[in-house]
């Protein structure tokens, strides 16, 4: 174990960089990373949308947030990266392909946290708020929003460890995340597969397992704040 480490540590935690592109631990952090950053506002309009009073508005975005979550993200992925050249002529590389289907993915999964978020809180919450003489969209800035977006925190975490997961399906493309870079190193070793795996399972569990406290803690101390 120790001589695989030597040999292929580095190539195993930033792939061929800086003689090549990126790879391995750090860029799957770094997709996670900027798939989770860039769902955000995505998924800020469309749970603002999931709760709108409008009609025409909420069932649309409804309707596209529930395919999106019931279409299996491998799909999409191959959809993007093998389909959609062929009907545009355009072809896009294996790093925009995956993280334009995690934010797809990500922000369909966080509009649902955002309506969860703002349907928990008390309705004398918006009541109070129309009744100071603020619009509809004041009330839900300045005064839902913000305490919606603390309560939902352990929620983001929660996403964000389900998307360092969701990244591994970028070995499918070629993309040269952590999975792919593992699978890499036991073509050419062969003989040790069993060490190999057990160093992919032991980074994704100490990365998801790490944030997965990080979001009890803060669970923890919102529930303390309530009392």
């Amino acid at each position: 174990m120790k001589e695989l480490i030597d040999v292929y540590g580095l190539y195993f935690l930033i792939g061929q960089y800086p003689n090549g592109p990126l790879g391995g631990l750090a860029l799957t952090v770094l997709l996670a990373s900027l798939g989770l950053l860039l769902a955000l506002p995505l998924g800020l309009l469309l749970g603002l949308a999931r709760v709108s009073p409008l009609a025409w508005v909420r069932w649309p975005v409804s309707g596209l947030v529930f395919v999106v979550r019931g279409t299996p993200l491998l799909m999409v992925v191959f959809w993007a990266y093998f389909f959609l050249p062929v009907v545009t002529g355009h072809k896009t590389g294996q790093f925009d392909t995956m993280l334009g289907a995690l934010v797809l993915f990500d922000g369909a999964y966080l509009a649902e946290i955002v309506r969860a978020g703002l349907q928990g809180l008390p309705k004398g919450q918006f009541e109070a708020a129309r009744s100071l003489g603020l619009s509809y969209g004041q009330a839900m800035r300045r005064v839902l929003l913000p305490q919606a977006l603390r309560h939902m925190l352990p929620s983001l975490v929660n996403q964000f460890v389900s998307t360092i997961k969701e990244t591994s399906l970028g070995t499918i493309i070629g993309l040269s995340e952590l999975s792919y870079v593992a699978n890499q190193i036991n073509a050419q070793v062969l003989v040790k597969p069993l060490q190999i795996y057990s160093v992919l399972a032991l980074s994704y569990f100490v990365m998801c397992f790490g944030l997965s406290r990080l979001a009890y803690a803060l669970e923890s101390r919102l529930n303390e704040a309530r009392t």
